[in-house]
């Protein structure tokens, strides 16, 4: 199982050229089955997604209908334990909370592979290996 982080999720809704290539890919991840995420994440798209300055924002409707849609997949809830994890991670991995509590939900789901954008491709972190699905992308 994989894990997808927020980037996925924003890049999947954008409307800019420039991420085109980026939009497809994430499109075509969340067509997949074999993918995870957390509560975490999906507070993350909402905020960001809703944000009033965002220039491809979207409104409160369509953004709790595609999070109703990602229920589809495994959702790790944000518990005691995550928060403990990620505090351990946070520490020996140097990463900021946020990632580390993203690092603590995919291993808690026993996801082998998380998607993102937003750290360094080809890491593993207590048995998660970050792939960033766009690498190849322009």
């Amino acid at each position: 199982m994989r894990f997808l982080d927020t980037n996925i999720l924003l890049y999947s809704i954008s409307t800019a050229r420039e991420e085109a290539a980026k939009r497809s890919v994430a499109v075509q991840l969340l067509g997949e089955r074999n993918n995870a995420m957390s509560v975490q994440v999906l507070q993350e798209f909402y905020v960001q997604a809703t944000r009033p300055t965002r220039r491809d924002g979207v409104p409160h409707d369509m953004a709790t209908s595609l999070i109703r849609a990602w229920l589809r997949f495994p959702v790790q809830d944000i518990t005691l334990s995550i928060m403990n994890d990620a505090l351990g991670i946070k520490v020996a991995a140097r990463l900021s909370y946020r990632d580390a509590a993203i690092i603590a939900a995919a291993r808690a789901l026993g996801c082998g592979e998380l998607l993102s954008e937003d750290m360094q491709h080809g890491r593993e972190i207590g048995g998660v290996k970050i792939v960033n699905p766009f690498r190849l992308t322009r």
